[in-house]
């Protein structure tokens, strides 16, 4: 788990990278290192930019080659997997009640008889008739 920690912070660090050095350059030739064009400085604008270039093409591989890496690190633990499985089937287990068959029953037989003592179900707020005198 270390390791795939490791390989996902330097693809994450590679890309923001790879970002930068692309955003800084400029198809032209020109981009940050036109700025740089003071007498003194040292190197020149044709050095920065093939040093952009070579960055660039640096952390494409470098973000390749930690991607396809990263394959061989990713955590295949199947305890933890069928433990999670196995909590969620539980957790289903104790929710559900028993399944109820809704079918009509057949015909030539009674249904099962009402409980005794259980008022029928009113829809909505009817009044009780008022009493005799």
């Amino acid at each position: 788990m270390g390791a795939y920690i490791l390989i996902s912070v330097l693809i994450l660090i590679t890309c923001v990278l790879l970002g930068l050095v692309v955003l800084v350059q400029n198809s032209k030739g020109g981009g940050l290192a036109s700025n740089f064009s003071s007498s003194n400085q040292f190197m020149g604008v044709r050095k920065t930019a093939d040093f952009l270039e070579k960055t660039t093409w640096t952390l494409a591989i470098v973000l390749l080659a930690l991607s396809l890496f990263s394959i061989f690190v990713i955590p295949r633990n199947a305890s933890v997997a069928t433990s999670t499985d196995t909590e969620l089937r539980q957790l289903i287990n104790e929710k559900s009640g028993p399944v109820q068959d809704f079918q009509a029953p057949p015909a030539g037989q009674e249904s099962a008889p009402a409980t005794q003592g259980a008022a029928p179900a009113t829809q909505g707020n009817t009044p009780a008739p008022a009493e005799k005198k």
